[in-house]
């Protein structure tokens, strides 16, 4: 069973390769954190302050992408933990059937932030990561 979930902090720090975002049940009080790159960080805060670039960026490219082949995101989640590593799917739809693709979760997560997607977390993950 899947979570949904939201993005409730972004954790920056210019000094180091790794950066957090931390994923909260939406309707519950579970989280977790999970490191990501700078690169997807910023990303994700571009995002959620409204920064607009004036080219797109690889995850802007990536939904352009899907939304020129005709198709559409319909979630994210967030679907296993093993050794310390997460892993995540990229649902979408695609003349009525369902593909899903294989993503880092830092990537699903700045595509779902780019696109206003829904965000889920697989209930064992965090059943895992919130311990």
């Amino acid at each position: 069973m899947d979570v949904e979930a939201e993005l409730s902090r972004v954790i920056i720090n210019e000094t180091s390769d790794q950066q957090i975002v931390v994923l909260k049940e939406r309707n519950g009080k579970r989280s977790f954190p999970i490191v990501i790159g700078i690169n997807e960080v910023f990303a994700i805060d571009r995002r959620l302050k409204g920064i607009k670039l004036p080219r797109p960026m690889t995850h802007d490219l990536v939904d352009n992408i899907i939304k020129g082949l005709g198709a559409k995101i319909e979630k994210i989640v967030i679907n296993d933990l093993r050794n310390h590593t997460f892993y995540a799917k990229i649902f979408l739809i695609l003349d009525g059937k369902n593909v899903e693709i294989d993503s880092r979760p830092s990537d699903a997560l700045a595509l779902a932030v780019a696109t206003s997607t829904a965000i889920y977390v697989a209930e064992h993950v965090f059943e895992l990561a919130s311990q």
